[in-house]
Order: C-alpha cells, then structure tokens, then sequence
C-alpha cells in the first residue's frame, strides 16, 4: 500500500486592504453581482467576477430553483457566460463573495465541487490555472494561486476518459 498525499495552499489575507487594486476590483465584481443573486431558498447569495485574458470582466451570481439541482451557482454562471461569449479567450482570475441574508458570512467560501470540476475544464482548456480569491462577508480573504487543484486535488481529467 501506498499513501497518496496532495497539499493545498492558499495566502491569507487579513482583509482585501492588503491585496492590489486588480483585486480589489475584481472583489468589488464579484459583490455587486452578489447582489443580483436569485436566492429565494438558501438566503445564500454568491457573486463571481472572472477577469479574461483580454481585460474584460465577466459577472454571475447563482440562481436557484423550487427544483434545486436545477439553479446553477454564480461560477457557472459566470464562467458558461465566457465560454459561450469569448471562447478563444482564458480565464486569468476569478473572484468569489457571498453573504447570506440570516447570519453572517465569517470567512472565505468555498466553490461546491460541481463548479470545481467545471473550472478545472477551462483550466485545462487553456492550459493554465485560474487565479482565485474567495471572501465572505468579513474575516480573510484567500488567494490561490495554482487555481482548482487547490480546492480539488484529485480532480477528474479527460485522459481518465481516453482509452
């Protein structure tokens, strides 16, 4: 027997203050699509700004549905949204916020692994990870360099599928 181990990385922030101004405007994206969320259900709103290789910004919040597996979440949303817009163009950076109406947010959340695993598609589209920074409503914000394999180590890859 052999144990397999894979580490994930991020940086912390104390507060988005201490990251650059591209940062600190994708954030700001990402809340204000936050609040464009259709969340009637969770109370749960989540906003996410992509930042493409040609500057521009792409924006979705998730939309739920009496019908849950139905709604998608806000990086879905965004990231189908570039795809289907500007298919030939990366994904550099992704931004992620949320804030729930009943209770505050403390900290940083986390992509579900359905949207993981659809990110780490473009990833490996475009050969390159997408930079991501994730905050709640108050406390840190994290920064991952190396992109969905922070969060998804042992992710599905399309060689599984060749025979």
């Amino acid at each position: 027997m052999e144990i397999v181990k894979r580490e994930s990385v991020v940086k912390e922030f104390t507060n988005e203050s201490e990251l650059g101004s591209a940062d600190q405007e994708l954030l700001a994206e990402a809340r204000k699509v936050m609040e464009t969320a259709y969340a009637p259900y969770s109370r749960f709103l989540v906003g996410c700004a992509l930042r493409l290789a040609n500057g521009v910004i792409v924006t979705g919040s998730n939309q739920e549905n009496m019908a849950y597996p139905s709604g998608l979440c806000a990086e879905r949303v965004a990231i189908f949204y570039a795809g289907a817009n500007f298919p030939d163009v990366p994904v550099l950076e992704m931004a992620i916020t949320a804030r729930a109406k009943d209770y505050n947010v403390k900290g940083p959340i986390m992509s579900c692994g359905a949207c993981l695993q659809s990110l780490s598609e473009y990833e490996v589209r475009f050969k390159q990870p997408i930079r991501t920074l994730l905050q709640g409503q108050d406390g840190p914000v994290w920064l991952a360099e190396e992109g969905t394999k922070t969060f998804l180590p042992f992710q599905f890859f399309v060689e599984e599928l060749k025979r």
